[in-house]
């Protein structure tokens, strides 16, 4: 073999042999804990060596391509030939995939031409380009079939995925497409049936995580009149999910944590962002396994902390790193995160109102337990009076990180939160947060996408319903406005709608491991909420028409629930 970097034979074989036996180990582990159904297994561990000289070799520019090729044969027959062939150049291992795989294409929304299709119309165009149906998957595809079609984000974005779908359910509801909500439920139901957890998304490589559990949310849409009735028609998947997030609870002591659990030192036990491998992404081998060794940190914890940021959606912020600057120093294990803690307050409260509906009294009764003492334990860790704000937690050093991010809002989202946090909230998003354009994702410059200057539809409107159901209209609707006008200003210029926008000075957002996305599901499913909610703002293109915010009212901090 010529010395190239793909061709280092022997490297390639000895990490792909630590990848295979720290995988069994871990998804053993993982899949023991529950009784589900056992997970396939994603690419690196199916071919192996060929999978490491492919990624490392860096023949495609997104790493995600060769992840999601569709093999012609059983991994067994391709990695025979990949030994016997020996592929000594990147152009002739490049000939070597297109010869065995199906290449994956992105899915392209159309632009439209913004002085003759609205933006109500463009989006309710979309929906058909970015729907799906895969019942069935090809052999040893990474893809995870699906019983009912579904609407995928758009771009690289080729699959669904958990958190992504509520916010473009909302917009699905607006477009009179109940169908594609219902279906969709559905499908994240037998996800939980068929695994144990809605993965990340569906593909073989996300399995080992999930994201924000946000499936009762997404329940809650099919009947929004009644949606405890929904709630009770979907409670074994429910509360399966929930089990999911807590198992081992009845196993930790004070100061211990063990998967996506940590018993804090007066017992009390809130949850963290996990993942059960420790290895590098699939979809991001190359770029994972580059962080390594420029960082020096050893593989496993740096890959797990990679990993369970993936899990949280914020891949990559400076939330998770100590340093508040560089993915090098990611510790997303050692946080209790707020965003996390107050949907699965929400998800307990939702499961009591579910048993409620169906008549299962203990089961409403004990989840009402659950609701009560996560909202206790999130006001004495995670709720900052001095800042009004709540803040990510240090479990390992009894401390509250001080950095400010959008996640402050979820407590308003699930109705955590006392109305004297909520406007002391309102007053700390007023001041820090909202720009030009919508709300920051945090304060900090880093070039990761899940900070400044970025702005992301699904923290708008996180943001937007939380103030609204505490009464916070006016500065929900100056945020409404602003993004509103933001999207819209994009889309007059590109006939596109966008994955994230610049908040600070408008238009597309950047940072990140890959490029700007269009399409595009969330944008277009928020957008379109607030569209129905805020008609006024429909055609507005600049922030200066928007109204101002409020001024900030002179008050004592708020201090925790019955203060």
């Amino acid at each position: 073999m010529a010395s190239t970097p793909l061709c280092v034979e022997a490297s390639a074989r000895r990490v792909a042999r630590r990848i295979l036996a720290a995988a069994v180990l871990l998804l053993g582990a993982a899949s023991g804990a529950l009784a589900r159904t056992a997970p396939p297994a994603p690419p690196q561990l199916l071919f192996k060596d060929l999978f490491v000289a492919v990624q490392s070799a860096g023949i495609f520019t997104d790493s995600k391509l060769f992840a999601d090729a569709v093999p012609h044969a059983a991994p067994a027959v391709i990695l025979r030939r990949f030994r016997e062939q020996h592929p000594d150049s990147p152009q002739a291992l490049r000939a070597f995939v297109e010869a065995n795989f199906t290449l994956p294409q992105e899915v392209h929304a159309a632009a439209s031409l913004p002085q003759q299709k609205s933006i109500i119309a463009h989006i309710d165009g979309l929906w058909d380009q970015l729907t799906r149906s895969t019942p069935v998957v090809a052999p040893y595809d990474s893809l995870l079939p699906l019983p009912k079609p579904y609407v995928v984000p758009g771009g690289r974005f080729r699959e669904i995925y958990y958190w992504d779908s509520y916010f473009t359910m909302l917009g699905l509801e607006e477009s009179g497409r109940h169908d594609l909500v219902s279906d969709m439920v559905s499908d994240f139901a037998a996800l939980i049936d068929t695994y144990g957890h809605v993965p990340n998304g569906t593909r073989t490589y996300y399995l080992s995580r999930s994201q924000p559990p946000l499936f009762f949310a997404m329940v809650a849409l099919l009947e929004p009149k009644q949606p405890e009735a929904a709630l009770a028609r979907y409670l074994p998947q429910l509360k399966r999910e929930y089990a999911f997030w807590m198992e081992g609870a009845a196993q930790l002591h004070p100061g211990q944590a063990r998967r996506r659990l940590v018993a804090l030192a007066d017992g009390a036990i809130l949850n963290r962002y996990w993942d059960d491998l420790a290895l590098p992404r699939d979809e991001s081998f190359r770029e994972d396994r580059a962080l390594e060794r420029s960082s020096h940190r050893a593989g496993a914890p740096l890959y797990r902390d990679i990993r369970a940021a993936a899990e949280s959606g914020w891949d990559f912020s400076s939330r998770w790193f100590t340093d508040g600057q560089s993915l090098a120093h990611i510790d997303t294990t050692e946080l209790v995160p707020v965003d996390l803690n107050s949907l699965l307050f929400g998800l307990e409260e939702a499961i009591r109102a579910g048993c409620q509906a169906a008549a299962q009294v203990a089961c409403a009764r004990e989840f009402a337990q659950h609701a009560a003492a996560r909202r206790a334990a999130i006001d004495r860790y995670l709720w900052d009076r001095d800042q009004g704000a709540y803040l990510d937690y240090r479990w390992r050093r009894g401390a509250r990180r001080a950095d400010l991010s959008a996640a402050t809002l979820y407590p308003l989202f699930t109705g955590l939160a006392s109305p004297q946090q909520a406007a002391a909230v309102a007053a700390t998003v007023r001041r820090l947060l909202l720009e030009p354009g919508g709300l920051v994702t945090t304060p900090r410059a880093t070039g990761q996408q899940w900070d400044a200057p970025n702005g992301w539809a699904p923290l708008q409107w996180i943001a937007i319903a939380g103030l609204r159901a505490y009464g916070q209209q006016p500065l929900a609707q100056t945020i409404a406005c602003r993004w509103m006008a933001n999207v819209e200003g994009a889309y007059q210029i590109s006939g596109k709608l966008l994955e994230k926008y610049d908040v600070m000075a408008s238009g597309g957002g950047g940072g990140g491991e890959y490029p700007l996305q269009d399409g595009f599901g969330w944008t277009n499913g928020v957008l379109r909420k607030l569209l129905v909610l805020y008609p006024a703002y429909e055609s507005l293109s600049s922030a200066s028409g928007c109204p101002a915010p409020p001024q900030e009212k002179n008050s004592a901090p708020a201090g925790e629930h019955g203060d």
